[in-house]
């Protein structure tokens, strides 16, 4: 099933003629069971390694166990890079007893992608389904931006309510990002628009959040958007191929 997921998406976006990070996330400790595999994941990306980029993930709660598991997934698999969802893994990625895992993902030389803001997981539930949403503060990776320097940090989604945190740590940390998944352009908060132009303008990435958002609504939406034509480009690959380290 999840094989043929993997298609459909790869076949969508070879259409649109554009590329795709995929990944699931290992919250093993938080939810108490694995996550999808990995390795199908990984395997039937490389399948379609013309627009699908494999994306790995770690519990970070499993100690040395992740570190072990992440040099797996990077140098045997091959991912391109780590996915983390502090509020779904439930842990504050500032903590020092996670820094080792981020010293190891910098030496392997792969970005850790976190998502950051709201949470749709849990909403509505009683405790919002036990959700905690400060772990997705990005105010907290600005501890790991400082601490590891040669890591690139790509926080996902524009980080409402946290909006400007997330900007003044994407102006003030060479090693962080801002992905632009999760929300349509029309909705996105005034500042992350207001700076795109011009501070983030090397700083913001292109991408959506597939199948909840398709890339042709939000490419509609970002063509209507007070963002210089110049920078256009910039968001919609030359960033991301910077963040990715490739040419």
């Amino acid at each position: 099933e999840r094989i043929t997921a993997i298609e459909t998406i790869a076949d969508s976006y070879r259409e649109l003629k554009m590329a795709a990070g995929i990944f699931t996330i290992d919250a093993r400790t938080q939810l108490g069971h694995l996550p999808n595999s990995i390795d199908d994941l990984v395997a039937a990306a490389q399948e379609h390694n013309d627009v699908l980029i494999p994306f790995g993930s770690v519990d970070p709660r499993i100690g040395e166990d992740a570190i072990v598991e992440a040099i797996r997934q990077v140098e045997e698999l091959g991912v391109w890079g780590m996915k983390f969802h502090p509020s779904l893994q439930g842990f504050d990625p500032s903590e020092p007893q996670y820094l080792p895992l981020w010293r190891k993902l910098a030496e392997l030389g792969v970005p850790a992608l976190f998502h950051t803001g709201q949470n749709g997981i849990g909403a509505g539930m009683a405790g919002g389904g036990g959700i905690k949403l400060r772990y997705s503060n990005p105010l907290l990776l600005d501890d790991i931006a400082a601490e590891v320097p040669d890591l690139t940090i790509i926080m996902a989604h524009p980080s409402v309510p946290w909006q400007d945190e997330a900007n003044s740590i994407a102006i003030h940390k060479p090693n962080v990002y801002i992905d632009l998944s999760g929300w349509r352009p029309k909705y996105f908060p005034e500042s992350l628009v207001r700076f795109a132009s011009n501070m983030l303008a090397d700083k913001l990435l292109f991408a959506t959040d597939y199948p909840l958002l398709a890339p042709g609504r939000w490419l509609a939406d970002f063509a209507e958007l007070p963002i210089k034509d110049e920078v256009r480009p910039k968001i919609l690959k030359g960033n991301a191929l910077k963040a990715l380290g490739l040419k």
